[in-house]
């Protein structure tokens, strides 16, 4: 099967609710108002909570208190409130996926950590609101999830734990494409911005300097992940390349501190997004 093909048959399983369609048509209609959004937020306790806790968060660094939707949307912005938006219905829509608690939290983990580190380089190098950069490492590897409801057989064998084939090869090979490239189709399908999906369809594309930062910065941020987390023993120059770094002005110093920062934030985020894999760790 295609990536498309994994995609649509994923989409009958994994369903964003109403209230995200509904927040959806809100943010695109021009004429919505912030109270409008505000109001069908609060419909879904579970979506406040959880929007408000990301809100007042260290992540946000906001220097008072955000204790309405209506605050957070104002002070945040409408674009980084759908973001946590997305990012929330994202995670209870793959709640349906037929998969053991050990490796949703690994994957979780894995998600958060891309995020943190991807947030962490935007804001090195001054992109602009690199907050919103958070959703592309949080949904960059969704693809998986699909891949393991579909065909879970498959699964292993595309594993990899050495640097003798990484993992996004290693998909290639065995599927005939990489998981960010099913997790953009996916994100298609649910009709997400093209901005969202388009760096997570080329964040595995050697080609970098053919697009642009954010799909540059998820191509760094991943691999930073990865060394962190899968192959601990190698350095982040044998699978980062070393042009992209020379024309971002990034190094080892900075990726050291990308790790650290996110070893800092990582267990609140975890809280938040997946609780479960918070008090694994």
């Amino acid at each position: 099967m295609s990536a498309e093909q994994y995609a649509e048959k994923a989409s009958d399983i994994f369903v964003l609710s109403d209230s995200f369609l509904r927040i959806k048509e809100l943010i695109d209609d021009e004429s919505s108002t912030i109270d409008d959004i505000s109001d069908v937020i609060l419909l879904d306790p579970a979506l406040t909570a959880t929007v408000l806790k990301l809100a007042n968060s260290s992540f946000f660094n906001y220097p008072g208190k955000i204790d309405t939707i209506s605050k957070a949307v104002l002070v945040l912005g409408i674009t980084e409130v759908y973001n946590l938006v997305i990012a929330y219905f994202t995670k209870e829509a793959f709640k349906a996926i037929d998969a053991g608690a050990d490796y949703l939290d690994l994957f979780w983990l894995k998600s958060v950590d891309c995020a943190l580190l991807i947030k962490f380089l935007g804001t090195h190098l001054h992109v602009a609101n690199a907050e919103r950069l958070f959703i592309l490492g949080l949904l960059h590897n969704l693809g998986e999830l699909i891949v393991k409801q579909v065909t879970p057989e498959l699964i292993a064998k595309c594993e990899v734990n050495d640097l003798a084939e990484l993992p996004w090869q290693k998909q290639q090979s065995i599927l005939g494409f990489t998981y960010g490239e099913c997790t953009a189709e996916l994100m298609k399908l649910w009709q997400l911005p093209y901005s969202l999906f388009s760096p997570i369809r080329h964040q595995d594309q050697p080609e970098w300097y053919h697009y642009n930062v954010e799909t540059q910065l998820l191509h760094i941020a991943k691999r930073i992940m990865h060394k962190n987390v899968v192959v601990k023993q190698t350095n982040y120059t044998d699978i980062i390349e070393a042009d992209l770094m020379e024309e971002l002005g990034l190094d080892n110093r900075v990726f050291t501190a990308a790790a650290d920062f996110c070893d800092l934030e990582r267990l609140g985020m975890l809280s938040i997004l997946n609780p479960s894999a918070a008090m694994v760790f």
